[in-house]
């Protein structure tokens, strides 16, 4: 099982130094030069706030 594809797990949106954003489970450590910007939060939510605010494609 993917740890990134259960709906109802809780996640946390982050981005990098680049503003490059990512959804991320709460459970796990954030990666170093990774910040939390949103969450936790259901995934949808978090895509959601991904899509919002991404600023590259």
């Amino acid at each position: 099982m993917n740890l990134f594809d259960d709906p109802h797990d809780e996640f946390l949106v982050v981005a990098d130094a680049e503003d490059r954003h990512s959804i991320w489970p709460s459970f796990a450590a954030v990666p170093d030069g990774w910040s939390v910007r949103f969450g936790p939060d259901v995934r949808a939510a978090c895509l959601a706030y991904v899509c919002a605010h991404r600023t590259h494609l």
